[in-house]
């Protein structure tokens, strides 16, 4: 079945063979780099195990006092030459409408978690092809940023020596920083360089804008990091510096998973299929340079056509 009969030039016949098209060679690194399925056991073992190191290193960087309480001098200094130095004027003006500044004192200390985790159990569950990548732009994000705890010790401004900065959380009695009041002996407090509050919200807020289809969701997605700058400046626990700390953490993470996936998370396939030459891979994938596998959109990804983003 399948075999061609072809005349020879002698007028005998003969069977030629048919051809078999050879299934491109797929390297193990190709296939350790495309997105696949994750497994609920190891994200859920994973996630839990990288936030335990981050905590117990974050906690366990020296706490530099003098030294962070220098580098806070030196960043108020540099904000007031560059004329952004607002930030003890909006503590002040939120902390005199007190529901208000006590919702961001809760608002600071947990939808922190609360959103991160959130957005991961989502893209988990609806955009599995993009969920390893986006996942990776975060913890390299989170991993680039305790170096920076390390390397630049910083006091929040409500520590500065001398400054009028009020401490939210001590003034009204809140739970709303581990830094600040009982629990401030559990935290690191000379950690605020780069803010993983905007580096992690700003996460969010990108991958919700992305992916989501309403217009409203992906409206909520953007102004989610615009009022945790807000927040984490009016509860005096960051500088406009600190964000931009953040910021640059979130490009470097964003930066690796690029590099290592060949594409942004937002590229890539949200259901990943199996690919010739074993592994897992979303759709259709041809291999690039240095074996590694380049997405190849259907017309259901495709940027042009309808959004595909949304489960």
């Amino acid at each position: 079945m399948g075999e061609t009969t072809v005349k020879t030039l002698d007028g005998h016949s003969a069977t030629a063979s048919p051809v078999v098209a050879k299934e491109p060679h797929i390297s193990f690194l190709g296939r350790l780099r495309a997105p696949r399925r994750p497994r609920i056991w190891f994200e859920v073992l994973l996630i839990a195990v990288s936030y335990w190191g981050y905590s117990l290193i974050r906690n366990a960087v020296p706490e530099q006092k003098a030294e962070a309480l220098r580098n806070a001098d030196w960043i108020w200094r540099a904000e007031h030459i560059l004329g952004i130095s607002a930030e003890e004027n909006i503590n002040h003006a939120l902390n005199s409408v007190t529901w208000l500044i006590v919702s961001m004192n809760y608002y600071y200390a947990t939808l922190h978690f609360i959103m991160t985790v959130s957005v991961l159990v989502w893209l988990f569950h609806f955009h599995p092809g993009r969920y390893a990548a986006a996942r990776l732009a975060l913890f390299a994000t989170t991993a680039v940023a305790l170096a920076g705890y390390y390397l630049f010790p910083l006091a929040p401004p409500r520590l500065m020596n001398n400054s009028h900065f009020v401490d939210t959380v001590l003034v009204h009695h809140t739970w709303g920083s581990m830094a600040s009041g009982n629990l401030k002996n559990m935290s690191n407090q000379y950690a605020a360089m780069p803010s993983m509050h905007i580096g992690w919200s700003l996460w969010c807020g990108l991958i919700i804008f992305a992916l989501a289809r309403a217009p409203w969701a992906r409206i909520l997605g953007l102004l989610y990091p615009a009022l945790t700058l807000l927040v984490i400046v009016g509860t005096a626990n960051h500088f406009w510096l600190d964000a931009v700390g953040g910021v640059l953490c979130l490009t470097f993470g964003t930066g690796l998973s690029y590099a290592w996936y060949g594409a942004l998370p937002h590229r890539l396939p949200r259901v990943p299929e199996k690919v010739r030459g074993g592994g897992r891979a979303g759709g259709t994938f041809t291999q690039g340079i240095h074996g590694t596998l380049k997405p190849v959109p259907a017309e259901s990804d495709s940027p042009h056509g309808t959004r595909p983003y949304a489960p």
